[in-house]
């Protein structure tokens, strides 16, 4: 599909699909302790755009608090969404406690630095800029 044919640029083509697919999703962590600093928060960001784009997604948005992230990903129909969740988790959790071993052993239960459970939300072009909004509104961790 060429780009005039496309004026919407998140819909994206492959050999034999055109997608738009965003799915908002909600990391806590283990306890809802709230372990997450500043720099912490920085670094998962770069961490998950890593993860993202190893699996051919993007990270639109990512913000978050003491206690939780929010992550906006631009992802392709072949990704299955639980392989990628399970690895923006895990790589995360085992970069941090890597890079903030001190701070991360404070605050971890069991060696576990995210809650086994997640929120997973399907976006379409309506409640995107509400869920963009809502992101951008965390309090990041002073």
């Amino acid at each position: 599909m060429s780009p005039r044919w496309n004026p919407h640029p998140d819909i994206r083509t492959g050999r034999h699909v055109v997608h738009n697919l965003h799915v908002h999703l909600v990391f806590v962590t283990k306890y809802r302790r709230e372990a997450m600093t500043d720099t912490m928060l920085t670094r998962c960001e770069e961490i998950m755009r890593e993860v993202c784009a190893a699996f051919e997604a993007e990270l639109n948005q990512f913000n978050g608090e003491d206690d939780h992230v929010h992550l906006l990903v631009h992802y392709p129909p072949k990704v299955q969404l639980s392989k990628l969740v399970n690895s923006l988790k895990g790589v995360s959790a085992r970069m941090l406690r890597k890079e903030h071993d001190a701070h991360v052993q404070r605050y971890s239960w069991g060696g576990h630095f995210w809650s086994g459970s997640y929120f997973a939300g399907s976006c379409d072009d309506a409640p995107l800029t509400a869920v963009r909004q809502y992101i951008k509104s965390q309090k990041q961790p002073a």
